[in-house]
């Protein structure tokens, strides 16, 4: 069985749109389209995404739910993920790969890898019977990792562009839900006027 994990430290992204760039011998304008497409799918202003790769040629590995069984050590903090490819939880024999996004900050809003030197993901070794009572751990150093350096060029405005719109349309729901509860209370002032003033009649 062997297990592959990659963490998107931001020099790593950077020298993977290089090389594929190299590779492709694309133009300027179809490098920053595989960037964008790239950084889209890490989400790294949000999300921590590790890409874990498994090739089992042993017995079947049980993993659902697999977000029980994978972990990501911030120091002493543990984190769970916050999604994952949903194929990790059905039984495996062969190959499967796909990301595993952990977050990026806590519940009020600090980065977690902040002042942070190294992580740690840790796989409970009992999703097969090969590693069983064993842990399956990768490290990194993340203390000169910085995804905001990334976010420069056409890549990150069509990012910004898409994140920007996204708000447009939560903030024009909330206007719509706002309105119908104005609406609402102004047909109720209205209904209590004209009974207050049938009673002043009276």
């Amino acid at each position: 069985m062997w297990v592959t994990a990659t963490y998107y430290a931001s020099e790593y992204v950077d020298a993977l749109v290089q090389s594929e760039a190299e590779k492709n011998l694309w133009t300027a304008d179809e490098t920053e389209q595989y960037k964008y497409q790239l950084l889209k799918t890490l989400n790294l202003n949000a999300y921590i995404p590790i890409f874990v790769a498994i090739d089992n040629r042993g017995p079947a590995m049980h993993m659902a739910p697999f977000s029980d069984h994978i972990t990501l050590w911030v120091g002493k903090k543990k984190l769970q993920p916050v999604d994952y490819d949903k194929r990790f939880n059905f039984k495996l024999q062969g190959k499967r790969d796909g990301f595993i996004y952990f977050p990026r900050y806590d519940e009020k809003g600090k980065p977690v890898l902040q002042g942070v030197k190294s992580i740690r993901l840790t796989i409970n070794g009992n999703v097969s019977p090969v590693t069983m009572g064993k842990t399956i751990d990768y490290i990194w150093d993340v203390v000169d990792d910085n995804p905001e350096k990334l976010y420069t060029g056409k890549a990150a405005a069509r990012l910004e562009l898409d994140r920007l719109i996204k708000r447009l349309e939560k903030l024009n729901d909330q206007k719509k839900e706002l309105e119908g509860q104005l609406a609402e209370v102004e047909s109720e002032l209205q209904q209590v006027q004209k009974r207050v003033e049938e009673l002043q009649r009276q």
